[in-house]
């Protein structure tokens, strides 16, 4: 588990204004000195992230922010940034103390947890300092009656093991979730993987898309047979039966649609992606957009990690190259990388997205919402590179029931 990648991490965020101990907590849950605690108001100054793992809950992210009551241009900032934790936040904590009132902080906080329809737990912290029991009633009569309320002590550890106990149950929640072949690929199905290892290849491993894809189709009882693009046809030569399905990377996707026979199921890695961590529909149809590009159109092309990019980089130049070839016009392209995503879009045509493997689905979903709602189509790699290689039909028609049940429920 400590292995698991963050993306496929439950997120708990922890909330609250200045001195509740929210950095003292975080420390409590992880039984390490993961962030600095200090009696001065706003020592966080950035989120804080720490892996680990949580039993029986299994692997997760916490997250301590800085505290939503700073002051001046620079408590904005971190405001600010506290405020992009939320989007990828899938169980929050919201802290408060015995000294702290409940007011409008924690009233919009609930309120965005609500919107959200995000499970959050009130943690009323430095319950040492509570005192008599009518002082205790005092502190949680201000606290809305429909949140659910936890009492606990980062110093003592009093509370821990119940805030462990309800942090497990409501994340146990997040159990359904869609893994990356399911529904597509069953137990004894053979399925070939096309993984090029070239200058973007990072030495001596396949690279995270990749990897996850195999261990996922391992879990699924699949049999998985990995060759470069240059070995593909030879290895048809040599199957004695045919693939239930050949997943590649996009960079090839001409090459091995070329090779594969036209009755084998073909799609990429980044379609994969695309369908576990966001809406696969809205993607596909965003590739039309492409057919009213003009001269001049900015393009944002956005991925999820900061890498060093090489010379033939695939946001950056593969992609650039190939749109204008098949438009035909002059395109502006910005580049934005990590958690570097802009909340206002409206200045461009098209957002181009990667497959997102580096992000959790949370936050994939916000950026592809926060597209939708400003008129803005958003593709992903995958399908785009599919699109410009006149193969689209053919790379999503493993999830096109999929697709036609959720067009028909409106999804």
């Amino acid at each position: 588990m400590n292995n698991t990648p963050r993306s496929d991490r439950l997120h708990i965020a922890i909330f609250g204004r200045r001195n509740v101990g929210k950095s003292s907590l975080l420390n409590a849950l992880t039984g390490q000195e993961v962030a600095v605690v200090s009696p001065v108001a706003g020592t966080t100054t950035d989120p804080v992230y720490k892996s680990m793992e949580v039993l029986p809950l299994g692997p997760v992210v916490l997250i301590d922010t800085p505290g939503l009551d700073d002051e001046g241009d620079l408590g904005r900032l971190r405001i600010e940034k506290a405020q992009e934790v939320l989007r990828k936040t899938d169980l929050a904590l919201l802290v408060v103390s015995p000294e702290g009132p409940w007011g409008k902080f924690e009233e919009e906080l609930v309120a965005e947890f609500n919107k959200h329809g995000l499970p959050y737990l009130v943690v009323v912290n430095k319950s040492d300092r509570l005192g008599e029991e009518e002082r205790t009633e005092q502190i949680l009569s201000r606290i809305p009656g429909q949140a659910p309320v936890v009492k606990v002590s980062a110093l003592t550890g009093e509370g821990m093991g119940d805030l462990l106990h309800r942090l497990c149950r409501l994340g146990k929640a997040d159990d359904g979730r869609l893994h990356l072949v399911d529904g597509i690929v069953g137990p004894g199905d053979l399925v070939l993987l096309v993984t090029p290892i070239d200058r973007e290849a990072p030495k001596g491993r396949l690279i995270l898309p990749q990897q996850q894809v195999l261990r996922d189709l391992l879990d699924h009882g699949a049999l998985a047979l990995v060759v470069k693009e240059t070995g593909l046809e030879e290895a048809f030569t040599k199957l004695a039966v045919r693939p239930a399905l050949v997943i590649t990377d996009s960079r090839v996707f001409a090459q091995v649609n070329a090779a594969v026979p036209a009755e084998v199921p073909l799609t990429s890695f980044s379609i994969l992606f695309a369908r576990q961590k966001g809406n696969l529909g809205l993607f596909y149809r965003a590739a039309e957009a492409v057919k009213d590009l003009q001269d001049g159109d900015r393009i944002l092309v956005a991925e999820g990690c900061t890498h060093h990019r090489q010379g033939d980089d695939i946001g950056t130049v593969v992609i650039p190259r190939l749109l204008c070839q098949k438009t035909g016009k002059k395109l502006s392209f910005d580049h934005v990388s990590g958690g570097d995503f802009s909340g206002d879009l409206t200045g461009y045509k098209l957002v181009i997205h990667c497959g997102a493997c580096m992000l959790n689905k949370k936050e994939m979903e916000y950026r592809q919402q926060m597209a939708a709602a400003q008129g803005v189509p958003m593709v992903n790699y995958g399908v785009l590179l599919a699109y410009l290689h006149g193969i689209l039909a053919r790379a999503i028609a493993p999830f096109q029931k999929e697709l036609s049940a959720r067009k028909e429920k409106g999804v």
